[in-house]
């Protein structure tokens, strides 16, 4: 089913009712602004929907032409079945960034991604370069868990995170561990953790990251890329980058720590990096007053061959 936007903050423009685009046989949610202008596709991070966007879409939209998707797995969109029916894997997750630009956007596009949307964005560049024109990158997951970077730590650092996975993976536990998570007071604990502004964790948003948590198939996605410790590193994408890209990264992000994301600033496909003072790990939402300007200034000039 569509889903509608129900925003409560009336500083955010009203959106029309989300679309539905079958891939590979499942119904996949997206959201669609804006008539005229370059292609920006907004992609999210774990656990979160296209409306983690909401408060970017409108102004975007004024001078392009905006979506943003639910990945396979979130928000509204299908959750089939992990390792049966489909594999949660950034390689996934960028073919279905690749066949939307291709079906829906008509375009190659910007793509604009937040944590793990970082890492997908970049897979789909790699991958399919002719759908992407550039990057933007908010605060990219780091994947300090990843087993590579887990194999540079000292032995009683490195085993907690694989005995969680193997824990997890026995699914009554697994099951019984999302049920304890995905509580309306927990996840407001975490957001309290991930943004620094405490007015900007509202119950909208609560309730708009609680609501898919419902969804049949949820628990099984979310243990499938808690185990999920493979695949690209960024730097591993950020070295073979067909296009130009840009970092955001919030300065009080607590868990991708910006002293590490600097570090990515050094590759050449990135022209710049810019820090977000006082913002955590969401800057999208928790300040869309510093990034939407951001994001116009940078696609604009690049539209024009500034």
């Amino acid at each position: 089913m569509p889903l509608t936007s129900n925003l409560s903050d009336a500083s955010v423009s009203p959106l029309s009712p989300s679309q539905t685009w079958m891939w590979k046989g499942f119904p996949i949610c997206y959201q669609a602004e804006g008539k005229t202008g370059p292609a920006v596709v907004l992609i999210h991070g774990f656990g979160a929907s296209w409306q983690h966007w909401r408060k970017n879409i409108p102004d975007l939209a004024k001078t392009c032409r905006v979506y943003a998707i639910d990945l396979i797995g979130f928000g509204a969109s299908a959750k089939p079945v992990p390792f049966t029916e489909i594999e949660y894997t950034f390689e996934t997750w960028a073919q279905q960034v690749a066949d939307f630009c291709q079906e829906v956007v008509g375009t190659p596009a910007y793509l604009v991604g937040n944590s793990i949307g970082c890492i997908v964005a970049m897979q789909t560049a790699v991958d399919c370069p002719d759908s992407v024109l550039a990057i933007a990158m908010l605060n990219c997951s780091l994947r300090l868990l990843h087993d590579r970077r887990r194999a540079t730590l000292p032995w009683y650092r490195s085993m907690g995170a694989p005995l969680l996975q193997r824990v997890l993976a026995v699914r009554w536990l697994g099951h019984n561990f999302f049920k304890l998570i995905a509580r309306p007071n927990t996840v407001r604990k975490i957001l309290l953790q991930a943004y620094i502004r405490p007015e900007a964790v509202t119950d909208e948003l609560v309730d708009m990251l609680m609501a898919p948590a419902a969804n049949p198939g949820a628990a099984d996605v979310f243990l499938a890329f808690t185990r999920y410790s493979q695949g690209p590193l960024p730097e591993d994408l950020l070295e073979v980058l067909p296009c130009p890209a840009i970092l955001l990264w919030g300065t009080q992000d607590p868990w991708e720590p910006i002293d590490l994301g600097r570090n990515l600033a050094n590759f050449p496909a990135v022209q710049k990096f810019i820090p977000l003072e006082g913002v955590g790990h969401c800057p999208q939402d928790e300040a869309p007053e510093l990034v939407n300007p951001i994001l116009q200034e940078w696609i604009l000039p690049q539209v024009s061959g500034v």
